[in-house]
């Protein structure tokens, strides 16, 4: 198959929730040697962004987002290996804990960011999605974690990251580690508001960022 035509076929099978096309498409990219960064940037991310974009317009939902998630995590499943492979037997650069804050389920970006960071050769730790603020702190302390991944995709959950934030600080582990924030409402002035360390507004930009913090850049 023609790359463009696989890249554009995998974005649609992520479009439409298609979990077994997703993974068939992301063996046959990876069957014909394409780049799985590639793969990503170019069949995953975009149906990614449309699905969050369509989510805020109200032209899809929840059901769409869960259904777009699973194929997201089919296509990852297949291609994680393969980003993961110039990794080996390398010490990873620091521990990352992430997850997408209590009352919120979205799982597209949140397992796309956790994917390219282990990637980038981080220790990364997926609470999942619907996590509560209690969770995240236990998680920081039991993996003694590096850096603080919280995703929220609604104006009604991003409210949740501040929690994190204030309990982590309760908990007495607020300056043990570092926190970043994202999702689809979540921008710069939020993140500073809250006292996050950081905001990135894409998945390939969170990696980065995770890197350049952990190595105190």
């Amino acid at each position: 198959m023609e790359p463009n035509k696989l890249m554009e076929d995998l974005k649609q099978a992520v479009i439409l929730g298609d979990t077994n096309r997703a993974k068939e498409l992301a063996e046959t990219a990876i069957a014909a040697k394409l780049d799985p960064m590639t793969v990503v940037e170019q069949g995953i991310r975009p149906a990614m962004d449309f699905i969050g974009e369509g989510f805020t317009a109200g032209e899809f939902f929840l059901p769409d987002l869960v259904m777009g998630g699973e194929a997201t995590k089919a296509a990852m499943a297949v291609l994680e290996p393969h980003l993961k492979a110039g990794q080996q037997g390398q010490q990873a650069i620091g521990r990352v804990v992430i997850g997408t804050v209590k009352g919120d389920i979205h799982e597209i970006g949140k397992t796309l960011v956790a994917t390219l960071m282990r990637a980038a050769g981080l220790e990364v730790h997926d609470l999942g999605v619907d996590v509560p603020s209690d969770k995240f702190v236990e998680a920081v302390r039991e993996f003694n974690a590096d850096l603080l991944g919280l995703s929220a995709l609604l104006t009604t959950t991003m409210t949740q990251q501040k929690n994190v934030i204030d309990a982590l600080t309760a908990a007495g582990l607020r300056d043990k580690v570092k926190v970043m924030v994202g999702g689809a409402p979540v921008s710069a002035s939020w993140s500073k508001e809250i006292g996050a360390d950081a905001y990135a507004d894409n998945a390939a930009g969170a990696a980065r960022l995770a890197v350049d913090l952990l190595r105190g850049g």
